[in-house]
């Protein structure tokens, strides 16, 4: 939390574009489960067995369930949306490569990391990372568009 932020009407986790770095960065770790990815599939409607069933993804080249690769990236948003910039930013753009799978009961650290500010435009590039056990499964990065005091 950023004292920094309090007297500015920002809502907690803020950081407006004023206030951003290069090389600022912000995280989160959740285990990924069965609800979780039950949930995902009720949500998206993908109820693909590679995530649902077993047996079937026991026969595919991930030997067993796998997460939805989207659940993993809804972490980056998390991040995004909650810490860096945090609330009031806007998903311009977002590029992901899938490294490995996520499999049910892997705990996933998301990363997010300043990389480039334009500041008159409030434009971030950020650097995205998900990792479980320090082996990355998901890398990318995301423009938006940054929250600033200027608006509040």
């Amino acid at each position: 939390m950023l004292d920094r932020n309090r007297g500015h009407n920002l809502p907690v986790g803020t950081i407006p574009i004023e206030d951003l770095e290069i090389g600022m960065k912000r995280s989160l770790s959740k285990t990924i489960n069965d609800r979780e990815i039950a949930m995902f599939a009720d949500l998206s409607t993908d109820h693909n067995p590679v995530h649902m069933d077993e047996d079937y993804a026991r026969e595919t080249i991930f030997s067993g369930r796998v997460a939805h690769g989207m659940l993993t990236a809804g972490l980056i948003s998390a991040v995004i949306g909650e810490q860096l910039p945090g609330h009031g930013t806007i998903y311009m753009k977002q590029a992901l490569t899938f490294i490995a799978p996520v499999r049910p009961g892997d705990r996933v650290l998301a990363e997010v990391t300043v990389r480039d500010i334009d500041y008159p435009g409030r434009r971030v590039t950020l650097d995205c990372l998900c990792s479980v056990c320090a082996r990355p499964v998901l890398a990318g990065e995301a423009l938006v568009l940054a929250p600033s005091r200027k608006f509040d």
